[in-house]
């Protein structure tokens, strides 16, 4: 099937564990039906071909797994390739090719155990296979997603240790090793393996048939998956880039899933019966970015004020449409380590004026940096602008370039409207809160704050880990930054038919477009 029905192929769905891209990634774990939407209840059939439409890449379109960066790009990686670890839907590293992991009493040597699987060509995956897919990660001379979350390991002294066995030998001690296992983009192909667009060979739940860029691939079952064989014949990726062409193309029969709605689209089609909406919950943060380095935010006063000026509901019915929940000023609700006994935060305009009184910033005047990267963006931007106003504060709102924003806002301006997608709290905290983080967009930098990081890290505890993960986080509360108001929905359409599509799994968690899991009624 080609895609001459889905027209305007321009938009990219970016999916991103970094500021650059802008964008989600997206992480799971395999539940009961219970938790599964389009309804999950029923017996599990098999067979059938499911037709999925995402946004694309057009003709540079590429199956190399180590290249994935668009939603797309990652939905067919996982249905060919397999990971040592990913992510489950609180984002904790759960075994997948690796069957168990051990560490040495130091945290800096790491033995991993492969469990029995095969590529589609019927060999097995070996220790040599996963060494060669993460050197060809390393490669200085290449891009590749993954290169700076294996950066933790000595690749030259890491060694098989037998054909299933591998030691990992890292460059510091790291008590959470298993991330990097699961980073995104991380995806073990066989030894030697260079080109992936004529016939790719994986270990993943689906075996090649045919791709053709920017347009269609189709992939058969894999009955010998270690993981058991999908239910499904058949996944069929097909690029729409357009958000109305894969809607239509849902509604008139054409695809059965459809990928990135909006909410204007969800809440005009959902409970009437013609499509299930499935809403992934907490999938992207949204917030505001203050420089704590420079005026007026080198003043955690202003800071804190900026926090209790922020009406978090009204930002979340206003830029999400109501299609996310209220943040509270903390990355990662709901996920591993998060600190959820810490207050919710109310707007309190009384308190946010003293403070700025306090601070000499009576009539404060700021410009508050924005652009239509990202949904919701401007309109979260004219909200926070007319809250500001009731505390004595005067915003400017300036657009900026789609292509640009994310490069101009990392270093640029004072106050910035930002996104992140799914990813652990110790990585969010390691790429964008230490002295030394390459995309620290609010400027943290407190070397009390790394040697807490490094603590954190050297911990082999894990209760005794997530206190001092708790106490990084009551500082970011107190004068952080971020001020997170919301995190955001990730909507998916799919056809009656479709069943087993899990609810609970943020964007670029491993039951995000889980197909092995999915059958047709």
């Amino acid at each position: 099937m080609h895609d001459e029905r889905f027209p305007g192929l321009r938009r990219r769905g970016f999916l991103a564990a970094t500021t650059g891209a802008a964008a989600l990634a997206l992480v799971g774990c395999g539940g009961g039906t219970d938790d599964k939407a389009a309804g999950g209840s029923g017996t599990p059939k098999r067979g059938g071909r499911l037709r999925a439409a995402f946004a694309g890449g057009g003709a540079s379109e590429t199956l190399d797994p180590h290249l994935a960066n668009l939603f797309a790009d990652v939905a067919r990686a996982k249905a060919l390739f397999d990971k040592l670890a990913d992510y489950g839907a609180d984002l904790s590293a759960e075994p997948r090719l690796a069957e168990k992991w051990e560490s040495n009493k130091g945290l800096d040597r790491w033995q991993v155990t492969l469990r029995q699987a095969t590529f589609h060509d019927g060999k097995p995956v070996t220790a040599k296979d996963v060494l060669y897919s993460y050197r060809r990660i390393a490669d200085p001379k290449q891009a590749f997603r993954a290169k700076a979350s294996l950066e933790p390991i000595d690749l030259d002294a890491s060694r098989a240790t037998g054909e299933r066995s591998i030691e990992f030998v890292l460059k510091r001690p790291t008590a959470e090793f298993p991330n990097i296992l699961a980073a995104f983009g991380a995806y073990i192909v066989p030894e030697n393996a260079t080109e992936f667009d004529a016939k790719p060979i994986g270990s993943g739940p689906f075996r090649f048939v045919s791709f053709s860029p920017g347009r269609s691939a189709v992939f058969r079952r894999y009955d010998d998956h270690w993981d058991g064989a999908p239910l499904l014949d058949e996944i069929e990726f097909v690029v729409a880039n357009e958000e109305s062409a894969r809607v239509n193309a849902l509604l008139g029969g054409q695809v059965e899933y459809a990928h990135e709605l909006n909410p204007t689209t969800a809440r005009a089609h959902e409970g009437k019966g013609q499509i299930e909406i499935v809403r992934l919950r907490n999938s992207a943060m949204q917030a505001f970015c203050m420089k704590t380095d420079r005026a007026p935010f080198d003043d955690k006063r202003v800071r804190e004020a900026f926090f209790l000026i922020a009406d978090r509901q009204e930002l979340v019915d206003g830029a999400l449409s109501g299609a996310g929940e209220v943040g509270n000023d903390l990355f990662g609700k709901g996920y591993e380590y998060y600190a959820a006994d810490l207050p919710q935060r109310e707007q309190d305009l009384d308190r946010a004026r003293a403070l700025l009184k306090q601070a000499g910033a009576e009539k404060l005047k700021v410009t508050l940096d924005t652009s239509a990267v990202a949904a919701g963006f401007t309109e979260a931007a004219g909200i926070f602008r007319d809250q500001a106003a009731k505390a004595g504060v005067t915003i400017d709102v300036k657009m900026g370039s789609k292509d640009s924003y994310w490069s101009d806002i990392l270093d640029g301006g004072t106050l910035s409207c930002y996104r992140s997608g799914a990813m652990p709290i110790e990585a969010h905290i390691s790429q964008r809160l230490l002295t030394g983080s390459t995309t620290n967009a609010t400027k943290w930098q407190h070397k009390d704050f790394d040697a807490l990081y490094e603590q954190a890290q050297s911990t082999r505890d894990k209760t005794e880990r997530a206190a001092v993960y708790e106490r990084m986080q009551r500082r970011l509360y107190t004068e952080g930054g971020f001020l997170i108001w919301g995190f955001a929905d990730w909507i998916i359409g799919t056809a009656r038919t479709v069943k087993g599509v899990e609810t609970k799994a943020p964007a670029n968690t491993l039951d995000w477009a889980r197909f092995d899991k999915v059958w047709l009624a």
